[in-house]
């Protein structure tokens, strides 16, 4: 298994700048997820890392050995795309032998492989069907089977799963992570599912136009987003962010006063600021009933979800917060509420860069 260094890399289709600058370290058997919206960059990426696109500058080396020049087929990388690419007219276990065959490797050595790498992935009972006679779940695994048999050093996959429905999808996500661990690969996966990179990686790159905005373990991308786009990107429902002013200790949006939380009173000083986004999480705020100190405002709708609600804020018009509630608890529209928020949890960004107040000196 390897680790994945990439310097610098940048990577250009005439005009246009798909990777801009990207300097990565993937370590060796890590889960990494780049994680990113449509026309990111992050296909682009990982297919600078298999060799099918080569870098317009920058180096990519798999430990010590410098790979950029490298074609391919001489990587030992497995991949895993979006749509399969199973061959319509091989069986089964033909599909999944086929790189073996390419390698001219004994055919009693790839009958044992075939057979193994199918018993991984519970699909040895269906060696003799076509890929047209299988659900989308088993072709999948036929394609992560065809990825694995080779015993390559990389495994990338490009959104294995985005044609999978949604309970699919979790069954496979957790069986794929569990072969991830058991068999020790190091594991690049693209994916523009948030809950999807949560899940499954030790640590996420969140990608946008090209560029890296953090690198970080689930938890740190989630609760301490480096900017607005991440904290907005993660979560269902996303972050809350409200405009708030600065003041005398408190931070003021619109009628209410919060006090500046105590992680943040040193740095506001420090950094001269007045204006913030005020940034927290839906299930780290409570709804209370009438008018006290936190964010004031009026009931705007509320969403059951069976074991709870989200209730929806206008704490001025045009700006709103969701917040969970319990789901025994009742609400009316118009009501007025208070939004507590944990202080621990608030995140506090810079209004013009729109970056995490912690980060501002990097």
């Amino acid at each position: 298994m390897v680790k994945i260094i990439l310097k610098e890399i940048t990577k250009k289709f005439g005009d246009f700048t798909a990777l801009d600058n990207i300097n990565l370290e993937i370590d060796d058997r890590e889960f990494m997820a780049l994680l990113g919206p449509s026309g990111s960059g992050k296909s682009t990426l990982l297919y600078t890392i298999a060799g099918i696109y080569k870098p317009t500058s920058g180096r990519i080396y798999f430990d010590d050995r410098d790979v950029t020049e490298i074609p391919p087929k001489d990587r030992n990388v497995g991949l895993v795309f979006q749509n399969w690419a199973l061959y319509p007219h091989m069986k089964v276990f033909d599909n999944i032998a086929f790189p073996l065959e390419l390698r001219k490797v004994p055919k009693q050595e790839i009958e044992k492989k075939v057979r193994e790498v199918a018993k991984m992935l519970h699909i040895e009972n269906l060696l003799d069907r076509y890929p047209w006679q299988l659900s989308g779940g088993q072709q999948q695994r036929v394609a992560i089977a065809r990825a694995l048999v080779k015993e390559p050093d990389v495994l990338l996959l490009d959104e294995p799963l985005s044609n999978l429905d949604a309970l699919l999808r979790i069954e496979v996500r957790a069986e794929l992570k569990r072969l991830q661990k058991e068999l020790g690969i190091t594991a690049v996966y693209v994916t523009h599912d948030q809950a999807e990179a949560l899940a499954m990686a030790d640590r996420i790159a969140v990608i946008r136009e090209g560029k890296i905005l953090q690198v970080g373990t689930p938890d740190d991308v989630y609760y301490k987003p480096k900017y607005k786009f991440v904290g907005g990107f993660l979560g269902n429902p996303p972050m809350n962010f409200v405009e708030a002013e600065v003041e005398n200790g408190y931070l003021r949006v619109y009628e209410s006063r919060i006090p500046v939380p105590a992680q943040y009173k040193g740095l506001i000083e420090k950094l001269d600021i007045k204006e913030v986004l005020l940034g927290f999480r839906p299930h780290d705020a409570e709804v209370v009933k009438g008018i006290s100190e936190g964010l004031v405002g009026e009931v705007y709708s509320f969403e059951p979800l069976g074991r709870e609600q989200i209730v929806t804020v206008s704490v001025n018009s045009g700006a709103f917060v969701k917040v969970f509630a319990p789901e025994g608890e009742h609400f009316t529209f118009g009501e007025k509420v208070t939004v507590k928020i944990r202080e621990d949890r608030i995140v506090l960004f810079d209004k013009k860069t729109e970056k995490a107040l912690e980060f501002l000196g990097e």
